[in-house]
């Protein structure tokens, strides 16, 4: 699986989730440019019409020419028959015109995206893009995470999830991975088994998600030359060969953004096929700091035109 020829574009990502109704970000991220923006999800806190509205902004001030943005559990007024059974399951029934200003009618955050120049909304699946930088990107995006809840594209932890990951350089998805970056305060571990087995697997170059905000933070992950039947994060990751980047406990609170770079020449080239880059780029945080840190991060892609 891993390369022969050397990837030899060096591209910059912009990697951030769960802004939940942010309308902006420092100037100095603002500015940073980046070959592709990618947001990981939970845009809004209630899923308002107001909350996406204010997402378009900050994403459009985003200096980014490919902006990639996919939807969370609080969005759950993209994923229609959640939205339907939530109102139908309102009593007394909601006034449809004072529904419709809050929530918008079905469909309408779609339209909103479809709309908007500059901004993709990805629905779950894989994506190509030729970037303006020369090189080719394959993403695989998903929305979906486990929970016993009622909240958006979410499937019950027991049956699990396709996630049908294939010849992908990066993997975009709301939520971690089991294992990786997803203990929360309780001290449980929240992510999924099911995506971890996909993720071990596929080995794309970087895995961004959010979710967890607690799990904020990066790791440079080895894998184990030979996979397991059933991949776990206990069997088939070379803990001594991975490198954590940074977290929460490590961070410093006047940072304004995390940077990390796997390029040749680099103290930690990645080397694809053989590693994977895991970033939990979750921006919500606590009263003590309520606003975490974005990631830049470059990595090398291959040429559009091989």
């Amino acid at each position: 699986m891993a390369e022969t020829v050397a990837a030899h574009i060096k591209t910059r990502f912009l990697v951030l989730s769960d802004t939940h109704g942010l309308d902006s970000l420092p100037d100095s991220v603002s500015r940073q440019y980046a070959d592709v923006a990618i947001h990981c999800g939970d845009l809004t806190t209630e899923s308002k019409i107001d909350e996406y509205k204010a997402s378009i902004r900050f994403l459009q001030a985003l200096n980014a020419p490919l902006k990639l943005v996919i939807a969370g559990n609080h969005d759950f007024t993209m994923d229609i028959p959640v939205f339907q059974r939530k109102v139908a399951e309102v009593r007394p029934p909601l006034d449809p015109r004072l529904l419709e200003q809050a929530y918008g009618y079905y469909g309408e955050v779609r339209q909103l995206f479809t709309d908007t120049t500059g901004i993709t909304f990805l629905d779950e699946g894989t994506h190509s893009f030729r970037l303006q930088n020369g090189a080719l990107l394959n993403v695989y995006a998903s929305p979906n995470t486990p929970s016993l809840g009622d909240w958006g594209f979410q499937y019950h932890p027991d049956h699990g999830h396709d996630f049908s990951i294939h010849n992908v350089d990066v993997a975009v998805t709301h939520g971690p991975s089991k294992g990786i970056m997803d203990y929360t305060y309780s001290g449980q571990r929240a992510g999924c088994p099911y995506l971890f087995e996909a993720i071990a697997r596929a080995r794309p170059r970087m895995h961004c998600f959010g979710h967890i905000h607690e799990g904020w933070g990066a790791k440079l992950v080895t894998w184990r030359r030979d996979i397991s039947k059933r991949p776990s994060h206990l069997t088939d990751i070379d803990n001594e060969k991975s490198v954590l980047i940074d977290r929460l406990s490590t961070l410093r609170p006047s940072m304004e953004f995390s940077t990390t770079s796997h390029c040749s020449g680099d103290p930690n080239p990645l080397k694809w096929g053989s590693q994977t880059l895991f970033v939990n780029a979750a921006i919500q945080g606590t009263e003590d700091l309520p606003i975490q840190p974005p990631w830049l991060v470059d990595l090398e892609l291959p040429p559009a035109n091989t």
